[in-house]
């Protein structure tokens, strides 16, 4: 799933960078599965090196496969 998909299902389209930034600011004192979301690329889109391989990292528990940090064969719950 992407930042734009979240944003289409709460009703603004248009809306994938608030919901990027609501998500990263929240997820930890919510617990939010942060590391499910995706860009529309199928990339992770985090700047910051360690974050990136974290999500990377959780992503490939969940048995998901990369290519550097492109995701191969994406299913639908990501």
């Amino acid at each position: 799933m992407s930042y734009g998909d979240i944003a289409k299902i709460a009703g603004n389209p248009r809306a994938a960078r608030q919901v990027s930034r609501i998500l990263h600011s929240m997820s930890v004192k919510h617990q939010l599965p942060w590391h499910r979301v995706i860009n529309s690329r199928y990339e992770i889109s985090i700047k910051d090196l360690g974050g990136a391989n974290e999500q990377k990292r959780l992503l490939e528990l969940e048995g998901h496969s990369f290519i550097g940090f492109k995701l191969l064969n994406p299913k639908s719950d990501t």
